[in-house]
C-alpha cells in the first residue's frame, strides 16, 4: 500500500470517527465503551463524557494479548468483569472509527454474553 492510499485511509476512518462520535454520549450509568486496535493489540476504556473521565480501561499489551479475535473474546471477558465490579451493567459502543467486523465484532460479542448490554 502507498502513502497515498495509506493517507485516504486513515481520512476516511477518522471522518466515520467523527460521524459516529456525534452521536455517542456515555455518562457514568451508561459510559461509552471505545476500543483501539493497533497493529499487534487492543485496547479498551470506559468513559463517562459528562465527567470526561476514564471509569476502567484494559490495555491487551500489559497483559500479554495480541490484537486476534480469540484474544479480543478474553479481553471482553475481563472487561466485562471490570465493568461489574464498577456497577455497570449497560455502555454504548464505541468503535472508534473502524468497521464492526473482526477483532472489534468480537469484543462486543464477548462483552454481550457476558452480562454488558450495549
Amino acid at each position: 500500500m502507498n502513502a497515498k492510499a495509506l493517507y485516504k485511509k486513515k481520512a476516511l476512518r477518522d471522518r466515520r470517527k467523527l460521524r459516529i462520535k456525534s452521536k455517542l454520549l456515555g455518562d457514568a450509568l451508561r459510559p461509552r465503551v471505545s476500543v483501539f486496535r493497533s497493529n499487534r493489540y487492543f485496547y479498551a476504556q470506559a468513559i463517562d463524557d459528562v465527567k470526561q473521565s476514564t471509569i476502567t480501561h484494559i490495555d491487551g499489551r500489559k497483559m500479554g494479548f495480541k490484537n486476534t479475535q480469540e484474544d479480543a473474546k478474553k479481553l471482553g471477558v475481563l472487561f466485562a468483569e471490570e465493568l461489574k465490579k464498577a456497577g455497570i451493567e449497560r455502555a454504548v459502543y464505541d468503535r472508534n472509527g473502524y468497521l464492526y467486523h473482526g477483532v472489534v465484532a468480537a469484543f462486543a460479542e464477548s462483552l454481550r454474553e457476558n452480562g454488558i448490554a450495549l
